[in-house]
């Protein structure tokens, strides 16, 4: 699957779409729905949610539509825009009470619930990135696998430019120490 950001759109495609060509809107679908499936994915891990935003960006980049300037790829647009709904989710109080109540119908308890079980599975940096919070997973995976700078996480998170350096510097500590767990815990058992 081609990178997000790297996806772009021919003038005359474009235009077509503008004018309301329903084959057009469809080839910018087909060509930008996997992949900002799969950012919004990595960024929100629960499936109906990522969904949900998916629906909301690609409304969102239909409705903006004109609004594109072709000063970047078109796909690096969509992605700019996939982000900035996942952010907002984040925010929404319906977030929080979300994560309360996934957190207290997976244990029968109220509030977070952190595992103590570490094994093997952990060194999946999958499993290890869905440890983090919300918003250090998404300044990690923006950074790391998306390239933004620090400048542009600070834009959309609308924050300081230290913010995202720190929540990144926090994110990767995390992320050393859920992998590098389960290899100690092996080398005990040795």
């Amino acid at each position: 699957m081609q990178r997000l950001a790297e996806i772009e759109i021919s003038t005359e495609e474009l235009a077509a779409a503008r004018g309301g060509d329903a084959a057009a809107r469809r080839i910018l679908f087909d060509r930008v729905a996997p992949a900002t499936l799969g950012l919004i994915r990595r960024i929100v891990r629960q499936p109906a949610l990522a969904e949900d935003l998916l629906h909301d960006t690609l409304i969102a980049m239909f409705e903006h539509l004109a609004e594109f300037r072709g000063e970047a790829p078109f796909g690096a647009w969509v992605r700019r825009i996939a982000v900035s709904r996942c952010l907002m989710a984040f925010r929404s109080p319906w977030h929080r009470a979300r994560i309360t109540l996934d957190a207290w119908t997976e244990s029968g308890a109220v509030g977070p619930v952190e595992s103590d079980a570490r094994d093997a599975d952990l060194i999946d940096l999958d499993r290890a990135l869905a440890t983090l919070s919300p918003i250090a997973r998404t300044v990690v995976w923006l950074y790391d696998v998306e390239g933004w700078s620090h400048d542009e996480i600070a834009q959309a998170f609308d924050r300081t430019v230290s913010f995202s350096k720190s929540q990144l510097a926090r994110g990767h500590a995390r992320l050393r120490e859920r992998l590098q767990a389960p290899l100690i815990a092996m080398e005990t058992q040795t």
